[in-house]
């Protein structure tokens, strides 16, 4: 039996340039982290003796005798990928509802694949496991996602990813003092707004957008933004630039499509300025999840009382990225 953990994610700048249909002919940029909210997969065994070959629980428990018979799109082409095609049983369990715009599904492929290949005696460094993950999802299982996700679960830490006309991806760890990074953490509030959405439904309008070129002045105009961010992070600034620069790309990202922000979350995202914020965005896609805020220590009580009808989530940073931490293939 083994178990893997994965992070999901922040992504604070940059997104919507990390998609190939934009990057393969202009490059991009984002500014992630992954953060101390988990995926779990337990991958084990299942004894020939059962009655079926292949078992998996998510929120739906699935029991078949061949992968096509299979329901989940990642369990299904992850086990295709790795040769498993019986006597295999999957857990899933996670810290986060799914569809909060925090990247549960990259972080649950990635962490899939590194719990298959050491269920297998295999190691998989984890930028393979990253750059593996982007190609099930983008061209096997045809999902509308970036290639960001993917590099902050499998990596961790807070990076700088860079994607290239040739379809590479760099990932720098931004190195800061401890203190600059806590510092950053203590001013970061995120809210989970309750609506839920999938990629797909918010992205179609923008994807055939970015697709036409159409978007190719904005989505620069949001990478821009990425170096500026990381030249306010690595010096002795004011962190509350960083927090500018997190409105700029609201702003510059509610005009991507319509379907990105309601008028309910752009209400939310007014009254947590209102109180103190000084910038934000919502992550993932959009239409619904969670909303982050850069708040000052002495905004924060403000904002959490003018959000009051909002989860407020704890979050901090985490620096490991992908892991098993339990391998038993006696």
């Amino acid at each position: 039996m083994v178990i893997a953990r994965t992070p999901m994610r922040i992504s604070f700048l940059g997104g919507g340039t990390d998609y190939p249909d934009y990057y393969l002919r202009r490059g991009g940029m984002t500014l992630a982290t992954g953060i101390d909210k988990y995926t779990f997969i337990t991958a084990k065994h299942l004894p020939w003796y059962f009655d079926h070959k292949i078992k998996v629980h998510y929120s739906t428990l699935e029991r078949c005798d061949s992968l096509d018979e299979l329901r989940h799109p990642s369990v299904r082409e992850c086990l295709r990928h790795m040769g498993i095609d019986r006597e295999i049983e999957i857990h899933y369990a996670g810290d986060l509802p799914a569809r909060t715009g925090m990247g549960s599904s990259s972080s649950f492929t990635v962490c899939l694949l590194h719990a298959l290949h050491a269920l297998q005696g295999k190691f998989i460094n984890n930028a393979e496991l990253a750059r593996l993950a982007v190609n099930l999802e983008q061209n096997v299982m045809q999902e509308r996602v970036g290639s960001q996700d993917q590099y902050a679960a499998a990596l961790g830490g807070l990076r700088l990813l860079k994607f290239n006309q040739n379809g590479s991806v760099e990932h720098q760890p931004l190195v800061m003092p401890q203190a600059r990074v806590d510092e950053l953490q203590d001013q970061l509030m995120l809210f989970y707004t309750g609506l839920t959405r999938t990629a797909h439904e918010v992205l179609e309008d923008q994807m055939a957008k970015t697709k036409s070129g159409a978007l190719d002045e904005d989505l620069s105009k949001l990478g821009d933004l990425v170096p500026r961010a990381v030249d306010v992070l690595c010096s002795d600034r004011s962190l509350n630039e960083f927090g500018e620069l997190l409105h700029l790309g609201w702003e510059i990202k509610r005009g991507l499509s319509d379907q990105i922000a309601s008028d309910q979350i752009g209400d939310w995202y007014s009254t947590a300025r209102q109180a103190g914020a000084i910038g934000g965005k919502l992550l993932g896609a959009g239409g619904g999840g969670c909303l982050l805020f850069f708040v000052p220590r002495e905004s924060q009580a403000n904002v959490r009382q003018a959000l009051q009808n909002l989860c407020e989530i704890p979050v901090r940073f985490d620096h490991v990225g992908s892991t098993i931490v339990y391998a038993d293939l006696n």
